[in-house]
């Protein structure tokens, strides 16, 4: 066996969730780093299992999960070019097998592989849900963030279908105010999470 020793000073990442927002190049549609460690948490990264990550924006969800498990990879649906892009970006500059899908994720879905996760953090839609819930195998986790009133009404209405959990999470973050520093919050957010029992 071999054991080595590393400075103090030499800065290794980790693998676990909740890598610094500026870690990742975005427009502003990021998740960030507290309910992406949230949401990955609850998406329960395997060994080389597959995430759908549904409306991506960044990828940073994508990335985290390619981060936390041994040969985990990820398929990030994303409609906007310049974004899709951007998540390219972000799996090279974190070495992660990110494949990044351009279209409406409505329409992307059907022909993907099957997922052992799905995370829907953009674009969300009764369909959307169902054909995603359709789509996992047994055993496999979906987890949706709801930032707007009619994507929480239909995590509420998907949990009343499949089970699972409900959680509203808020975080503030302290910033500058004048001289001093102030808790800013940030939008509230809804998860559902939920996991596929056998038939």
């Amino acid at each position: 066996m071999l054991a080595v020793r590393l400075p103090d000073d030499v800065g290794l990442p980790g693998t676990a969730p909740g890598l610094p927002d500026d870690a990742f190049a975005h427009d502003g549609q990021l998740t960030k780093a507290e309910l992406r460690a949230l949401a990955v948490c609850a998406l329960r990264p395997l060994p080389g299992q597959l995430l759908w990550d549904l409306g991506a924006g960044a990828g940073s969800v994508a990335v985290e999960w390619c981060r936390s498990a041994d040969r985990a990879r990820a398929l990030a649906v994303e409609r906007d070019p310049r974004r899709a892009e951007r998540i390219r970006e972000n799996a090279a500059r974190h070495g992660v097998p990110v494949q990044v899908v351009v279209g409406d994720v409505q329409g992307a879905v059907a022909g993907l592989p099957e997922p052992g996760a799905v995370f829907v953090g953009g674009g969300a839609s009764e369909p959307l849900l169902e054909a995603a819930w359709a789509a996992l195998r047994p055993g496999g986790r979906l987890v949706v963030h709801a930032v707007t009133l009619g994507t929480e009404a239909l995590a509420v209405a998907a949990h009343a279908r499949h089970g699972g959990a409900l959680r509203r999470f808020t975080v503030e973050r302290a910033e500058p105010l004048g001289r001093h520093l102030s808790w800013t919050p940030a939008r509230p957010v809804t998860q559902w999470s939920a996991t596929k029992e056998s038939p």
